[in-house]
């Protein structure tokens, strides 16, 4: 219950920090932060979070984290569920805590409140192929830096900020494409506010970030584990 716990507030502080910061922070051009704001505050949230709840629950805070590592055998197959439900209802709680800040301005609206989409909801106006080749390939460099930056024989104490640059350095190739997902459990939290269009595209944020992740756990597992 520790480590679900541990889950669910690092989601929520992954939403409410990455999320929140598109949502909040991005559409004020006097600010200065615009993609490249939201993708440090992403990266942010990672690299706090692994410190803070990484020897709690090991800091996966998504969905396709949780079972690409379970591919490369990192993590036990008992706890996978569990894991997936509390980043899910952390990314919610997240999302809701953002929602109840915007709807405290008086006419707002929640717009696209930073959710994932392809086509005519993609920021750049990109197709599903290019969306879903995005997402994918994405989710699969995240999990291949994970899986090297933590494995035991790599230097000690470093792997969140590799982590938590990774993540940063994604946001600023996809935000473009997809407005960045590589995390189904952040998807899902933003969709459910929006509704229509967003829970209508969910499905890619869920199948590419898992297969990305399921690619990277296989080769890692497989070809490049050099302790075996």
């Amino acid at each position: 219950m520790k480590k679900l716990i541990a889950e669910f507030i690092g989601t929520l502080w992954l939403v409410l920090g990455g999320c929140g910061s598109a949502v909040l922070a991005a559409g004020f051009p006097e600010l200065g932060i615009g993609f490249l704001g939201v993708a440090l505050a992403f990266g942010l949230t990672v690299l706090t979070m692994v410190y803070a709840i990484g020897h709690i629950s090991g800091c996966h805070l998504n969905p396709a984290v949780s079972i690409g590592l379970w591919i490369a055998g990192r993590f036990k197959s008992k706890d996978l569920i569990p894991y997936i439900i509390a980043q899910v209802l952390g990314g919610i709680a997240g999302a809701a805590i953002i929602y109840l800040i915007v709807m405290g301005k008086p006419g707002a609206s929640i717009g696209s409140f930073a959710a994932n989409g392809f086509g005519e909801h993609s920021p750049g106006g990109y197709n599903m192929t290019a969306a879903m080749i995005c997402e994918i390939v994405m989710t699969f460099i995240f999990l291949f830096i994970i899986l090297g930056a933590t494995h035991k024989n790599a230097p000690k104490g470093l792997a969140g900020i590799a982590i938590g640059f990774s993540l940063t350095l994604i946001h600023l190739i996809s935000i473009p494409v997809t407005n960045t997902s590589v995390n189904p459990a952040r998807s899902t939290s933003q969709a459910l506010f929006v509704g229509d269009w967003a829970l209508g595209q969910l499905w890619l944020f869920w199948i590419a970030p898992i297969l990305g992740a399921i690619i990277a756990g296989l080769l890692y597992k497989n070809v490049l584990d050099i302790s075996k």
